[in-house]
């Protein structure tokens, strides 16, 4: 199993040429539509015997068997109990992370925003019978049944964990304190090139989300749901930050670094790189600015031509379970689904706010952008994500 160092999230939904062939908007399945055009994929109706095995699509730190630190490992548990071998592949990125799940040989993945619902339209995965997942019922409320994760108030996976995108700053050089993205949207910053953010398209959606809350007249309601003009704004803004930009970042340990060492002073982070450039006493601070920010929740799929079923199911239980839950949130550093795990870990859910419904009312978590507006608008179309890919790629290389 190829798992990266600790708390380490491979977290880069590039823009790739061969992305717009898995793109929602285009993509297409041969199983019977119904009549919202989802493909008609059965649940599982009962658990039966597991089959031995179970195969699995996730990021790195997800699933771990104590190979990497003896303190973290929940795969090993989970075996003996169920009889079920983990065979897991580590997917670099969520286009990647699609791509494999076409192809029939996995059991299970975990899906961020951003590929879930090209996974759910495409019949790649099948809707979730959560009363054989016993440890659904203690998962945080706002987490269940999402448009990331429900379509037609029907589960299609059991939330693993979630995160905001956070505004860092250099506490000892980027003075007054920072409160709004703003900073990072300043053409006249005095610190013009020592300012990062992240490198994905999805990352479209944070300047939507600034805009939302600066210029209402746009008329954004849903940082994921951009008509053309909407977009077009959004594209503008980032257009006129690119200059203000040093590095746009993919890997968190890079960021870390250049934290450390002020080729970054002020931009978009994870509070795991906070805590990990605090870790190496660096003046750092990360705040949620006044206008909220996007962030992640990420769910268990189960394939619609899974082979192990039952296994899979077994899996989906265990992994939200208090313990693995707690243990998998500590290690890749983000808050835990499940809401007993905080009785084991409350420090890690301080940190992390596992438990602050406040906290996440203004965090709007990573969807995947479709022609049929999110926001529930039927009176225009919305720029789908092949196309946010496309204007990333774009302005990346401008």
């Amino acid at each position: 199993m190829e798992v990266q160092m600790r708390n380490k999230r491979l977290f880069k939904v590039i823009a790739i040429a061969s992305a717009a062939a898995l793109l929602l908007s285009g993509c297409s399945s041969n199983k019977a539509s119904t009549t919202n055009g989802l493909p008609k994929v059965e649940m599982l109706k009962s658990l039966g015997k597991g089959e031995g095995q179970v195969n699995i699509v996730a990021w790195a730190g997800y699933v771990e068997n104590g190979s990497n630190d003896p303190n973290y490992n929940w795969v090993s548990d989970f075996e003996k109990e169920t009889g079920c071998k983990v065979n897991v592949k580590v997917g670099a990125s969520s286009d990647e992370m699609v791509a494999l799940m076409k192809t029939g040989e996995y059991d299970v993945v975990s899906a961020s925003g951003d590929a879930s619902l090209r996974l759910i339209y495409g019949g790649d995965v099948a809707p979730v019978n959560t009363d054989l997942v016993p440890n659904y019922a203690d998962i945080f409320s706002n987490l269940k049944m999402q448009p990331w994760n429900s379509v037609d108030g029907v589960a299609y996976g059991i939330p693993h964990g979630r995160g905001a995108n956070l505004l860092a700053y250099r506490t000892d050089i980027v003075k007054p304190a920072p409160t709004s993205w703003g900073a990072v949207f300043d053409t006249n910053s005095p610190y013009k090139g020592k300012i990062t953010a992240y490198d994905s398209p999805i990352y479209i959606a944070d300047a939507a989300l600034y805009l939302m809350k600066t210029k209402p007249e746009l008329g954004i309601k849903y940082p994921y749901a951009l008509d053309q003009k909407q977009f077009d704004a959004s594209i503008a803004l980032l257009k006129e930050q690119k200059p203000l930009i040093s590095e746009y970042w993919g890997d968190y340990l890079k960021h870390v670094a250049s934290l450390k060492s002020g080729t970054t002073v002020l931009g978009t982070t994870w509070q795991v790189n906070i805590n990990l450039a605090k870790s190496e006493k660096v003046a750092v601070e990360g705040i949620k600015p006044v206008e909220g920010s996007t962030g992640w929740s990420d769910t268990w799929m189960v394939s619609s031509a899974a082979k192990n079923p039952n296994c899979a199911y077994m899996w989906l239980n265990h992994i939200v379970s208090p313990q693995a839950n707690a243990s998998v949130a500590e290690w890749f550093g983000e808050a835990p689904s499940n809401a007993k795990a905080c009785d084991l870990k409350k420090d890690l859910c301080a940190t992390f706010h596992a438990n602050d419904d406040a906290y996440w009312k203004d965090v709007y978590y990573w969807n995947t952008a479709t022609e049929n507006c999110l926001d529930g608008r039927t009176d225009v179309k919305c720029v789908p994500y092949s196309e946010w890919a496309t204007a990333w790629s774009s302005l990346r290389n401008s």
